[in-house]
């Protein structure tokens, strides 16, 4: 008698998202991937404009089929990747992100480098590939304490991997999903090896909000991946932690704490200071929002769907 098939809706999912995108104009040498959907142009235009500034390389975003954003991204050389609608169940996007990164890589075998990275919150300074990773690089977040002292990432460990492993890296550092780069095949296995560990639990919390995270610690202080885990303020600032006063903004540039700036700057909308300076450098005159997170009844409706579908078994 064989064993059961494991079935679940994450797995059904994934199933379907790892299939090719339509054909792609090709990417050679160093690349930029980001995840932009639910974004307008004022939304990414930072991102797009401060990169331009330092980086004239291969660039792909996965948007929102808009005609004015493909006119934004067309106009600055920057590869329009539409979301795929699947049908069925599917995780939020920050997990839904690997899926797509994994495809454009497949389908781009002459890509050196690659950084994954966030899109509203992030701007660039200067070069951002100099120099090239190695290896898998991963970037510290909370440089004054460790996970087990950061309570996001302790309570989505604890839901994607238990209370035993969660507390068994519970002194690693703290590194960002946010932004990563590595080798095109190190991305590659990164990519995966994130989506599967998001297979272990039930449905609803591998792809919740906060399992990319938990994922990612997971792999890295498991050594489930090769990695070097990089220091805050270096290639990559992450400063939703940092100390408002003590980052700065001096000749268009943010500044970290000791005065240093840095090629890649994530998180700077946690300060509304900087947010308004960025917008002004960066924004190329478009309307600068504060993006309030204001939840419809059927979000929240659905939100409530998904705590109770949390407890009840899944069949797998």
């Amino acid at each position: 008698m064989g064993l059961p098939s494991a079935s679940s809706a994450y797995l059904g999912w994934l199933a379907r998202a790892l299939k090719p995108d339509a054909a792609l104009p090709p990417v050679k040498g160093d690349l930029i991937l980001g995840y932009g959907t639910g974004y307008d142009a004022a939304d990414i235009a930072p991102f797009v404009l401060s990169l331009r500034a330092v980086f004239d390389g291969a660039v792909a975003l996965v948007v929102d089929d808009r005609p004015d954003l493909k006119a934004f991204l067309d106009q600055h050389g920057v590869i329009a990747v539409h979301r795929q609608h699947l049908g069925g169940w599917e995780p939020h996007a920050v997990m839904a992100r690997f899926a797509a990164f994994d495809r454009l890589l497949g389908q781009w075998p002459d890509v050196t480098s690659v950084l994954i990275t966030d899109v509203r919150d992030v701007i660039f300074q200067a070069a951002p590939f100099a120099p090239a990773p190695e290896r898998l690089e991963a970037y510290v977040e909370y440089e004054d304490a460790a996970l087990g002292d950061h309570a996001f990432n302790m309570k989505y460990l604890r839901a994607l991997a238990g209370d035993d492993l969660a507390e068994a890296i519970a002194d690693k550092p703290c590194v960002c999903v946010g932004t990563v780069m590595a080798p095109r095949e190190a991305m590659i296995r990164f990519c995966r090896t994130v989506m599967m560990l998001a297979a272990i639990p039930r449905s609803e919390l591998g792809g919740a909000f906060g399992a990319d995270q938990a994922a990612c610690n997971l792999a890295i202080h498991m050594g489930l991946i090769e990695a070097e885990i990089r220091p805050n303020y270096g290639r990559v600032a992450t400063l939703g932690l940092t100390k408002p006063e003590t980052l700065g903004w001096s000749d268009g540039r943010v500044t970290n704490p000791d005065g240093s700036f840095s090629p890649i700057v994530h998180q700077h909308d946690r300060h509304p200071t900087l947010a308004t300076a960025v917008h002004e450098r960066w924004g190329g005159g478009l309307e600068h929002r504060v993006r309030v997170q204001k939840k419809t009844a059927s979000q929240r409706w659905d939100k409530q769907m998904q705590s109770i579908r949390r407890r009840l078994p899944e069949l797998r």
